[in-house]
């Protein structure tokens, strides 16, 4: 273990990517951006309050495309550098090297057991359980995070629910009075004990777009007990993780322009990696039974 934390420590050390996104616009446009958006949210035409159209103003379409650039890297990309630390792409006029560091999934893949089932069972959380207790220091009162694709969560609830029928639950009733009329039937499940130990399952959309097969990682994010540090750490360079940017063109509202270009540029660059100190301490799993 000692062997694989080291090795995932040295191949992660300064390898952080830049992430950069950038939109333009016409001079007309910026002129006329809050009338836009006032009309999408159907406010100043009169009787008409309805929503128009989605549109949101561009500081703030930038800024979720960041957010989204950043997690989709830091959680899959997979990096370009070679064993002797340099990267495998660069810019073609000058020769400028393109760093992509390795996300959290590729870090944890080298090291952590893989599981493929064709049908997921009750049987299979006790399997992820059991195998990530003996990594782990103590062999009960662990918690772990199962984080999950939309299919994978299908999956889960319809095995729990399926689970539970097999059990008399006193004062536990899976439907519910809405508005004293109307019954609400089903629950959804968070979580699973077994042997002591309790996994907890978190969707995220982003492994959504990514696996369309169910998928789901179990994460173990216990801090190291000697210093406290924990077991996944974000990297950056100080001040340089969140960069706005502007290249100014005629109409953009200032005299002195970088652009002959009507209108202008907006964006957001920043440097960002992420370390995995312990991957062994991971499990892995896909499915190939239908979600839905």
């Amino acid at each position: 273990m000692f062997v694989k934390y080291q090795s995932n420590l040295e191949k992660m050390r300064n390898f952080t990517s830049l992430i950069r996104v950038e939109d333009s616009f016409s001079d007309f446009y910026k002129l006329q951006e809050d009338s836009f958006i006032k009309i999408a949210e159907g406010k100043g035409n009169g009787d008409m309050t309805e929503k128009i159209y989605a549109m949101d103003p561009m500081s703030k379409v930038l800024s979720d495309n960041f957010v989204r650039a950043s997690e989709q890297m830091l959680l899959m990309a997979k990096t370009n550098m070679d064993i002797n630390g340099k990267a495998t792409i660069s810019t073609r006029n000058t020769g400028r090297e393109i760093v992509i560091g390795e996300g959290m999934i590729p870090q944890i893949e080298r090291y952590c057991s893989k599981h493929v089932a064709s049908k997921v069972t009750i049987n299979t959380f006790q399997n992820i359980i059991s195998e990530m207790t003996q990594k782990s220091d103590d062999p009960q009162g662990n918690h772990y995070i199962f984080v999950i694709n939309e299919q994978m969560s299908a999956i889960v609830n319809r095995v729990l629910m399926k689970h539970l029928q097999e059990f008399k639950a006193d004062g536990n009733y899976f439907y519910s009075k809405v508005d004293g009329k109307n019954y609400r039937v089903g629950a959804t499940f968070n979580s699973y004990e077994y042997n002591g130990n309790i996994i907890s399952f978190r969707v995220d959309r982003t492994l959504t777009r990514e696996y369309p097969m169910p998928f789901g990682m179990c994460i173990d994010f216990s801090g190291n007990k000697s210093n406290g540090n924990p077991a996944i750490q974000k990297f950056s360079v100080k001040g340089k993780d969140y960069m706005p940017f502007r290249l100014d063109g005629p109409g953009y509202g200032v005299e002195q322009v970088s652009t002959t270009v009507a209108g202008g540029v907006r964006g957001i660059m920043g440097h960002q990696g992420i370390c995995v100190f312990n991957p062994y301490k991971s499990y892995l799993f896909y499915s190939t039974e239908s979600a839905y």
